[in-house]
């Protein structure tokens, strides 16, 4: 499903340090597939400072994240499911070494296509990344280690993965699905939905836990969500009645609660974080 539209953010979607920096996929085929690359620019030496402590938010993504040490020799991959609530993540690498991270971003609803199993009840987890791609983890944990550089990986695991399309699986019913969930930005009933991709609700709710991990209406609901926290950052002139109404609550309080169930904060203190001016 090609996705040109929708662009979840985090908490904190202006950060740019030696410890983290996001990067797009160059590829258009991989548009509405990769939300991006994001890691260290390169190796760096872990000096044992207090370590960072980031505000993780439900952004409809999931994550496959490669941790290497060169001084020990060692790579490490995860993949972390999609997240219906926030978390706060901290480091733990070992003082004195020389580390990398790199963490491939899939939308939700892609990301199925490359794992050899289900993803139903991995919402809110994290896995050794060969549970559920061992396929994909022998290609890339080894080449990993070789390239360095936050673009250099980049473009080698669209290399890879461009590579791995033709054998990908694919469901066209939740594509067809997911489609008019960004297009009413969430604004839509399991039933309606049901009824717009002709098929059944007791279906629908099968093949999104079975495909993204959720159900259809936890999706929305987090679609929404991310539309309002897109406008809340990049429109100078947000007005939280106007978002009301655009948006499909019932009134401003339940807005305000929703915002604050997935956020851990209100709007202004959002706001305040995503700028660096509040923290955790």
């Amino acid at each position: 499903m090609k996705n040109t539209y929708y662009l979840p953010l985090t908490a904190t979607p202006w950060k740019q340090s030696e410890t983290y920096r996001e990067i797009f996929p160059e590829s258009p085929e991989l548009a509405g597939i990769i939300r991006c690359f994001w890691g260290s620019e390169r190796p760096y030496r872990n000096m044992g400072e207090k370590p960072d402590r980031t505000l993780v938010i439900p952004d409809t993504c999931v994550d496959i994240i490669y941790e290497t040490d060169y001084t020990s020799n060692t790579a490490t991959g995860r993949f972390c499911g999609i997240n219906d609530s926030s978390f706060v993540a901290c480091g733990s690498k070992e003082p004195g070494h020389l580390v990398s991270v790199f963490g491939i971003r899939f939308y939700a609803w892609a990301f199925f296509a490359f794992s050899e199993d289900s993803l139903k009840g991995t919402a809110n987890g994290f896995y050794d990344v060969r549970s559920k791609f061992c396929r994909l983890d022998k290609i890339l944990a080894q080449q990993l280690f070789e390239v360095d550089s936050l673009k250099e990986r980049g473009r080698l695991v669209e290399h890879i993965l461009l590579g791995q399309m033709a054998a990908s699986r694919k469901q066209d019913r939740v594509e067809e699905a997911v489609g008019q969930i960004l297009k009413s930005k969430g604004a839509l009933s399991v039933e309606g939905l049901a009824r717009e991709c002709l098929i059944s609700s007791r279906q629908l709710e099968r093949l999104f836990h079975e495909y993204m991990g959720i159900p259809p209406k936890k999706f929305c609901s987090l679609v929404r969500y991310q539309y309002l926290w897109n406008e809340i950052v990049r429109n100078s002139g947000f007005h939280i009645l106007d978002a009301v109404s655009k948006y499909g609550y019932t009134d401003q309080s339940h807005l305000m609660r929703e915002f604050k169930r997935y956020h851990t904060m209100d709007i202004r203190n959002a706001v305040r974080h995503a700028h660096g001016m509040e923290e955790i």
